[in-house]
């Protein structure tokens, strides 16, 4: 018999499941499934009139289950594994994605009384639209001195689960008035599997400002809306689980679902970047993992606690025990190059792709490889959705700077590459300038495979990228919880000395073209000062029309 164990990644447009050998991490088979509807950011299921306002991003929470029924059995299969041989079962999540449930976990969204009401809805992560409320969910704690918030950077965004929940109650109070449980995915998909319901440690910490055993008080609730004084003491009452723990083990139905058997054990939830830092052997102090997809989530543990400003939090044990867990963020990344390649590339381009076989993306990449440092002429501020770290604020937009009727394709694309690899870059320095070193940049995720964007990213940031020997690091991240929580490991180091893998050094940063992306980043930090720091609130105002041109 060979142990083995199960992970399960769900993502912003999938759930990927992977199957893992216990004694050394080898992955022998995988298997994705796209969700039925995707990302709901026009119009509701099959509803189209019932449309979304602007930065509404909603999801489907049966979509989850597919996965179970359909990835991981072809997982399995793809493996040639014997069920029998699964010992552990463990999953990660998008955060903060969140749902309203009834009592039993019912998702709202599934009840024909609320079948056509937005805020029934699973919110993903990217769902921007509370940010009002997240505006006064910050300056509200800020003015009673709330300690909690130090330990946010001082801001909280409108991803996590208090400005949500804040949006559901003031938009639709019928909603908020049969929501028993404000559960985050990675819990809710845990319990449909185990028939138990127990919050992990790292949504609640970092997206439920969990700090120090405890939720903000129900006094700074009530002062945010009376009749949200009760939010953590009604919605959010469940015991809080520790990564790598066993929530239980699977239910007959999840069971049949996987093609598993009952015995299997099922870990606490996870989040999909900080589950990513284990089999990247990211669990000592220094070491950043950089998770590259749609968005970028920068995890690292220190062994020192600091206040970073504009950091998604820190919580001790967030990552692995026995350490601060930084987290902090990009909104935007490879949901910018996907834009920009829908909506800025004509069509003599496209036929050029297909004439040479190639993606878009493919062929942008190689004209824009061509070019030296700086050639292109532009500047751009990667904030089409927002501005996660350092500024926290999801009213903020992209900018290009440097347009002329010159301008090319490539040299959009480049020239947003390299604005994300500033972004990470100011995360880095900011962290760095808080007095929490960052020694090492770990990359993984699917933007690893593009050689111009690891490249841009060691020469601007100035750092050896080391890369997770991996296609799939969350859901391998998730395996080695699985086995921790299953007994294979005592706790999640030995599981990743055992089972993690890194190419070092596979990207080395260029010195000549560093010096040159030295100059382009301070124009970079020139534009965050004057258009993020209230330089000048154009963007702010920008919205506001917008949202009164739509309304």
């Amino acid at each position: 018999m060979t142990d083995l164990v199960v992970g399960i990644d769900f993502g912003t447009l999938s759930g990927r499941a992977v199957v893992v050998r216990v004694r050394d991490g080898a992955e022998l088979g995988s298997a994705v499934h796209t969700y039925a509807h995707g990302v709901l950011d026009r119009h509701l299921p099959d509803r189209p009139d019932r449309a979304l306002p602007p930065d509404w991003a909603l999801q489907a929470p049966g979509d989850y289950i597919e996965v179970l029924k359909t990835a991981v059995p072809a997982a399995l299969q793809a493996a040639g594994a014997d069920p029998a041989d699964v010992i552990g079962v463990a999953t990660d999540f998008t955060a903060c994605t969140v749902l309203p449930t009834a009592d039993d976990g019912t998702p709202l969204s599934d009840l024909p009384e609320f079948a056509d009401r937005p805020h029934a809805y699973v919110k993903l992560w990217k769902h921007h639209a509370a940010q009002p409320q997240a505006d006064r969910v910050t300056e509200l704690a800020a003015k009673r001195g709330e300690p909690w918030l130090r330990r946010f950077g001082g801001m909280i965004s409108s991803e996590w689960e208090i400005a949500k929940a804040l949006q559901v109650l003031e938009e639709d109070p019928s909603v908020w008035a049969a929501t028993r449980h404000w559960v985050e995915a990675a819990d809710w998909i845990v319990w449909q599997m185990t028939g138990v319901y127990v919050r992990n440690a790292c949504t609640a910490g970092y997206k439920g400002q969990f700090v120090d055993g405890s939720y903000p008080s129900e006094a700074y609730f009530a002062d945010l809306n009376p009749a949200f004084a009760d939010f953590a003491a009604t919605r959010l009452d469940t015991p809080i689980g520790q990564l790598g723990a066993a929530a239980g083990t699977l239910t007959p139905q999840a069971a049949e679902w996987m093609g598993l058997h009952t015995g299997v054990v099922v870990a606490v939830g996870n989040v999909d970047a900080h589950v990513s830092a284990p089999p990247a052997q990211a669990v000592g102090p220094g070491r950043m993992v950089a998770i590259m997809g749609t968005s970028t989530c920068h995890v690292m543990s220190s062994d020192v606690l600091r206040e970073v400003p504009g950091m998604c939090g820190v919580v001790e044990g967030g990552i692995v025990p026995g350490l601060w867990g930084y987290e902090a963020g990009q909104s935007g990344v490879g949901d910018i190059f996907g834009w920009f390649v829908d909506n800025c590339v004509p069509a003599s381009y496209r036929d050029l792709a297909a004439s040479r076989n190639v993606s878009v993306h493919e062929l942008l990449t190689s004209l824009a490889a061509e070019q030296p440092v700086g050639a292109h002429g532009l500047i751009a501020l990667d904030w089409h959705s927002g501005n996660r770290s350092p500024l926290v604020d999801h009213e903020l937009s992209g900018v290009f700077i440097g347009q002329t009727l010159a301008t090319k394709p490539e040299d959009g694309y480049r020239a947003l590459i390299e604005a994300t690899a500033f972004g990470t870059r100011l995360i880095i320095e900011t962290f760095r300038n808080s007095g929490v070193p960052v020694e090492e940049l770990i990359v993984t995720g699917g933007l690893q495979k593009n050689p111009l964007v690891m490249q841009i990213y060691a020469d601007v940031t100035r750092m050896p990228l080391h890369v997770l020997d991996s296609d799939q690091g969350p859901a391998l991240g998730s395996a080695l919880h699985a086995a921790v929580a299953a007994g294979a490991y005592p706790d999640i180091r030995a599981a990743s000395d055992a089972m993690g893998r890194v190419a070092r050094d596979a990207w080395r940063p260029d010195l000549a073209a560093a010096e040159k992306y030295d100059a382009l980043y301070a124009e970079y930090v020139a534009l965050v000062d004057y258009f993020g720091r209230h330089g000048n609130d154009v963007m702010r105002r920008l919205r506001k029309i917008r949202r009164e041109a739509l309304s």
